[in-house]
């Protein structure tokens, strides 16, 4: 590959090694397809343009120009003076106007400011006042603009000392690389801080701009060279800084909603992680509650807060098959509780903080991923089920639900249900192999993960609907679920739009269908509220089921992109 030239003004350096690279580059290309794209990109005329101009400017730059004149600005009033006095043609006349011109006259105003103004660093002068036992001071000049400093200071509690507690990564401070963790302060633009408090400080350098002084004593700690900035996390609480009593400075603190991601820059800290919004252009770090301080304080705020197990329905949609969930009603004629795998219904020992993920991007030769959808009794979620099968029924795929009751002459095993008895149901049960259950009128029904298992061995997405509460069992490298939540609207535009509908209850054997009610509205509104507050950390995307045309099409684009899109997945599901 040809070495970058910076030579002379005839050497195309980086033109020819811009003009070269697809040929360079062929015998590591696989396809003709990559190949094209690389000649049509490195042969783009206005790329060429830019290199050229680069070039030129990087030439102009080394020979150290130095400007013809410092007073254009006075030249060009001198000049229209002159002229005035002069007979006017046309072409003394057009020149007379542009100088008149507004624009005109502020382009060679900043022309002069520029021109007279130095842009070489100037270190101060050493002070004289030294003492001779402070031979290892330092004496920094760091240039602030707009952007904080990027490092926090504190009081150390047994020498009263000004001490600098951390250096944000990203941060001025820590791109000088001039200033570091334990070096001790004694002067801010000349002002002594051994007397002052950190909030003194803090406000002599908010209000300083341009170039800042300090006079610092070095720490004696070597700072160990951080290997950290590759770890991803997802945020599974929102967080304001600016709400938090606990955080050592609000300023430094980097607020997010729950589900950011965020790059962990610095864990120096056991206290205050450093980390930065995925994908955000400004590289200054933030400081975040870690995942230890934030579950202790967590669990200390709320010990013994118990959510209330959520109400389950056997409602159904028509040509669907009977839901096996328990209604309001039912449960009161049923001892059975709804059961899980785990048989656990909520576990307030889960405290959602942050988990750690990693990209991925589903591969043509693997299966598809597992798409569980959550939602409250109806919310539509088994009309957009059924929409979806019908859209393309090669592609989507429901399980087929495993009960004990007995098999009806209208009904075929394997397809309606999967028939099996009582003892090989509690059997299955004791050997975890059902994901969820439930009993209604002495017999039981399920769903098993083999039933999941075998949808997706057809090269199909799954389509799986249950309790909220299971999800976290389902979080497994072999499923890769996405989990999808559909939440009602506004309880106005529940009435206003499920007025005329009606609900299939399973209270009886005949399905009878029957409208909404106000009750109805209210339960669907807080049991959503309940799932979200409580699960929402375990949803990867949420859709508002107001119109049902629509909340299919936002579905479907969801799967086409869940498809084809890199997504972030916990990384325990990439390297188990």
């Amino acid at each position: 590959m040809p070495a970058l030239s910076t030579g002379s003004a005839s050497d195309t350096g980086l033109y020819e090694l811009l003009a070269a690279l697809p040929a360079q580059l062929q015998p590591h290309v696989d396809s003709q397809e990559d190949l094209t794209f690389l000649w049509d990109m490195f042969g783009e005329k206005s790329l060429h343009s830019l290199v050229k101009i680069h070039e030129k400017l990087h030439y102009y730059e080394k020979q150290s120009p130095v400007p013809i004149l410092h007073g254009a600005a006075a030249l060009a009033n001198d000049l229209a003076e002159e002229l005035q006095n002069k007979p006017l043609n046309s072409e003394i006349r057009e020149l007379l106007k542009l100088l008149s011109k507004p624009n005109v006259k502020a382009l060679l105003s900043v022309h002069d400011t520029v021109a007279q103004k130095n842009y070489d660093p100037v270190l101060p002068p050493m002070p004289d006042d030294i003492d001779d036992e402070e031979d290892s001071v330092k004496i920094i000049r760091l240039v602030k603009n707009r952007e904080p400093l990027g490092a926090t200071i504190k009081k150390d509690e047994q020498t009263g000392a000004i001490v600098v507690a951390r250096i944000m990564r990203g941060g001025a401070a820590d791109r000088s690389g001039l200033i570091h963790v334990g070096d001790e302060l004694r002067e801010v633009n000349g002002i002594p801080v051994e007397d002052k408090r950190p909030e003194e400080i803090i406000q002599i350098l908010g209000q300083s701009q341009g170039a800042i002084t300090f006079k610092i004593i070095p720490s004696i700690k070597e700072e160990t060279p951080s290997k950290e900035g590759k770890m991803f996390i997802k945020a599974l609480f929102d967080y304001d800084p600016n709400e938090d009593k606990a955080i050592p400075c609000k300023e430094a603190g980097l607020s997010f909603k729950k589900g950011d991601i965020l790059q962990i820059m610095s864990q120096d800290d056991a206290t205050w992680w450093q980390a930065r919004h995925e994908g955000d252009a400004n590289p200054r770090a933030g400081l975040i509650p870690s995942k230890h301080f934030q579950e202790r304080r967590l669990a200390l705020r709320q010990p013994e807060i118990l959510v209330q197990p959520l109400k389950v329905s056997n409602r159904k949609s028509s040509g669907f098959r009977r839901s096996f969930r328990l209604s309001r009603k039912d449960k009161k004629t049923n001892k059975s509780m709804y059961e899980c795998k785990k048989s656990d219904q909520y576990d307030t020992a889960d405290v959602p903080t942050y988990e750690e993920v990693t990209p991925y991007r589903r591969q043509t030769n693997e299966k598809y991923r597992l798409v569980v959808l959550v939602g409250p009794v109806g919310v539509g979620l088994n009309e957009l089920k059924r929409k979806l099968l019908i859209s393309d029924t090669q592609h989507y795929g429901v399980t087929v639900p495993h009960t004990t009751r007995a098999r009806r002459s209208q009904e075929s095993d394997g397809v309606e249900y999967i028939f099996i008895s009582k003892h090989l149901f509690e059997t299955d049960v004791q050997n975890n192999k059902f994901i969820e259950y439930g009993e209604y009128k002495n017999n039981y029904y399920g769903t098993s993960i083999d039933s999941v298992r075998s949808v997706l061995a057809k090269n199909k997405v799954c389509l799986l609907d249950v309790q909220p509460h299971t999800v976290k069992h389902l979080r497994t490298l072999e499923f890769k679920p996405y989990v999808i939540f559909i939440k009602p609207p506004s309880i106005e535009r529940l009435r206003e739009t499920r007025k005329n509908a009606k609900i299939i209850s399973s209270r009886d054997d005949q399905g009878a269908a029957k409208p909404f009610t106000e009750e109805d509205f209210q339960e669907m509104i807080k049991s959503a509220q309940i799932m979200e507050s409580q699960y929402g950390h375990l949803f990867d995307k949420i859709i508002i089921n107001d119109d049902l045309t629509v909340a299919f099409n936002e579905l479907k684009t969801t799967f086409d992109k869940l498809e084809t899109d890199t997504h972030w997945v916990p990384v325990s599901w990439l390297h188990s």
